[in-house]
């Protein structure tokens, strides 16, 4: 298992051996053990003391739908505290492909001030001068990094966002049809990466090479079943293939759950216009590509291309979270409006869900009024140019709220909520508030449970299976979608035949407790207490239209979460 170090400052660049504690781990649970044994953790995010890595999931390589995840980490200058953010794309797969257990960027800036990329092959990598790409949204410097190094490479970049330490800036990857659009979002980790003067990685390997494999026919077998149990899931096979993560839209609105008008109401008027059967049906009327793989071998395809009224490519793709941040928490039932705002975002490279918190804010502020989709996209403009709203906006929701006078804030550890309101879905309400993360529903969605949502009484033992099966999600290299089809058994099998171990049907959920607990020991480092596991305090006592229900899961519940 080796490692590439390389140091920004220095320009030393380093193949190593992983330490023997990090063995085992992969994507997000080595993240994890990454930060604390390398990252101080009372350190300045943005300072030389702060470290990158990208980490591929433990299942990362072979091209098998849903599992080819890239995880990456450092200290976040949003929430100061753990973070992981993981994306599809093609970079796992080809880190996996160049045995790259993990790579580490460290250091400050080089002392000329200049900006570097680091490109990556089988003979090794470099730093090049990357000044003439500083400036350019992530459209431009794929165009440019693809005409340089060829068609069949990965990237890992950032654009304006991260060059101007937004803490809404994330790292974005190639798809596997070349779109540098499959962000690792959260936190604020494309910040960090400005903040060492690192434009980009770009990886090259263009022959499949998967990993070795301890066991092929147990691995194949394995492979075979899982494959079958995604074709034959509704979910996988029919809900999210023709419609996408906007298929939400429907369920969290009858839930009362959908943020509207920064988070007033749990209702929208217009859900039916942004549903995912209203975008389908705009974009096949269009010629739009409506099923879309971010990664190569999936057949899930939960992805789409989003053609605009002149039937040209508006944004790759549209989510579930962006239709709702950037619509209904803004008042906008446009759909066309709302993939202005998101192609803004990719090509910026920001987080849709903290900037479209923060533009609710905004809202509420009175900077434009909710319905008025021309503004809201003028704002979003002035975050790619720079201007003091714009840095505002760029730097999320806690400090837009702090600026502008709002009290109002949708956020746990200073990251903002994404599109599922914890008074409505009080489950996912103890995830957002407990998670080591801040507040985030891929850690740990309880959506579909068959449960009363606004009922408080369970709600933490909901979220904590939820949490520990998403972290091994995390860790294996899986998207969450992955999840309806790998049944512990099939966990068990790939993990033994493709490293050789002996691991069981607890493996999972035990590899995601143990990626959680590291976390929480980071954060208890860093300066969190029990303090910081709640949700905001105004949603403990402002009803939510329609259900009218509050945020009233009682703290010992928050507290004792994760006790043994």
């Amino acid at each position: 298992m080796r490692l590439l170090r390389a140091n920004v400052q220095t320009g030393i660049i380093s193949y190593e051996r992983a330490p023997e504690g990090w063995k085992g781990l992969g994507g997000r649970g080595l993240v994890a053990r990454f930060l604390l044994d390398e990252v101080p953790p009372q350190c300045d995010p943005l300072g030389p003391n702060n470290k990158l890595i990208w980490a591929p999931g433990l299942l990362v390589g072979y091209m098998l739908s849903s599992l080819d995840r890239i995880s990456l980490g450092g200290k976040s200058p949003l929430t100061g505290g753990v973070k992981e953010a993981n994306a599809g794309g093609s970079t796992g797969m080809r880190m996996a492909w160049l045995r790259l257990f993990a790579l580490i960027i460290e250091g400050d800036a080089a002392e000329d001030g200049g900006w570097r990329l680091l490109f990556v092959d089988e003979d090794g990598a470099h730093f090049e001068p990357a000044d003439n790409l500083v400036g350019l949204g992530l459209e431009d410097t794929a165009l440019r990094l693809i005409d340089r190094y060829g068609g069949k490479i990965s990237i890992s970049a950032i654009g304006q966002g991260g060059e101007r330490l937004y803490r809404t800036a994330g790292i974005t990857h190639l798809d596997k049809d070349n779109n540098l659009t499959r962000i690792s979002a959260r936190g604020g980790l494309g910040a960090v990466m400005g903040s060492k003067h690192l434009k980009a990685v770009v990886f090259n390997h263009s022959k499949a090479n998967p990993p070795p494999v301890v066991d092929k026919a147990l691995f194949k077998e394995a492979s075979k079943r899982y494959i079958k149990a995604l074709q034959e899931h509704p979910q996988t096979s029919e809900v999210y293939t023709n419609y996408g993560t906007a298929a939400m839209v429907s369920l969290c609105n009858t839930l009362g759950g959908m943020p509207t008008r920064s988070f007033s109401s749990g209702s929208f008027e217009g859900a039916d216009k942004i549903s995912g059967e209203a975008f389908r049906e705009i974009n096949l009327s269009r010629g739009g590509e409506h099923t879309h793989a971010c990664m190569a071998g999936c057949i899930i395809r939960c992805s789409n291309v989003f053609l605009g009224p002149d039937n040209e490519m508006a944004v790759t793709p549209i989510e579930y979270e962006t239709i709702s941040l950037m619509g209904s928490n803004l008042g906008i039932d446009d759909p066309d409006v709302i993939a202005r705002l998101n192609r803004i975002a990719n090509d910026i490279g920001v987080d849709t869900i903290e900037v479209g918190a923060a533009l609710g804010v905004a809202a509420e502020a009175g900077v434009f009024e909710f319905g008025d989709g021309e503004r809201a996209i003028r704002v979003m403009e002035e975050v790619r140019e720079g201007t003091p709203l714009g840095r505002i906006i760029g730097n999320g929701a806690v400090i837009t709220g702090q600026v502008l006078g709002v009290t109002r804030i949708p956020t746990v550890k200073g990251q903002a909520f994404s599109a599922y309101d914890p008074r409505a879905i009080k489950g996912t309400g103890v995830t957002y508030a407990t998670s080591p993360q801040g507040a985030d529903h891929t850690a740990g969605l309880t959506i579909r449970a068959q449960v009363d949502h606004t009922d408080p009484k369970g709600q933490a033992d909901l979220s904590r299976p939820a949490q520990y099966k998403m972290a091994g999600y995390d860790s294996l290299g899986a998207c969450i979608f992955g999840g309806f089809a790998l049944a512990p058994d099939m966990v068990r099998d790939l993990i033994n035949a493709r490293y050789g171990w002996t691991v069981d049907n607890d493996y999972l959920v035990e590899l995601g407790r143990k990626t959680i607990l590291l976390e929480r020991e980071f954060n208890r480092l860093a300066g969190f207490t029990a303090k910081d596991d709640r949700i905001p305090e105004w949603m403990t006592r402002e009803p939510l239209a329609p259900t009218n229900a509050v945020f009233d899961v009682p703290d010992e519940d928050l507290d004792s979460i994760f006790d043994p």
